[in-house]
């Protein structure tokens, strides 16, 4: 599994914006990446693959540290 695929997988790139784009407009990124952060984190032993999970996990944690550097300034 390349990078794309956890970056910006296909399926979440149906319609004019990403959903996580769209996510943030609404003002639900910060829950949203922590919620997955968890989610990934929780779950990524009993996984066929953990070290995908692990990955997703750390984009999630970093759109998320990179969301609130940018609200910081």
């Amino acid at each position: 599994m390349g990078k794309k695929s956890i970056d910006h997988p296909k399926h979440y790139n149906f319609g004019k914006v990403e959903v996580i784009d769209y996510i943030e407009d609404q003002g639900m990124l910060e829950d949203f990446c922590i919620g997955n952060v968890i989610k990934y984190i929780s779950r990524y032993k009993y996984k066929e693959k953990p070290l995908e999970d692990l990955k997703k996990a750390s984009w999630y944690l970093t759109h998320l540290i990179n969301y609130m550097s940018k609200k910081k300034e």
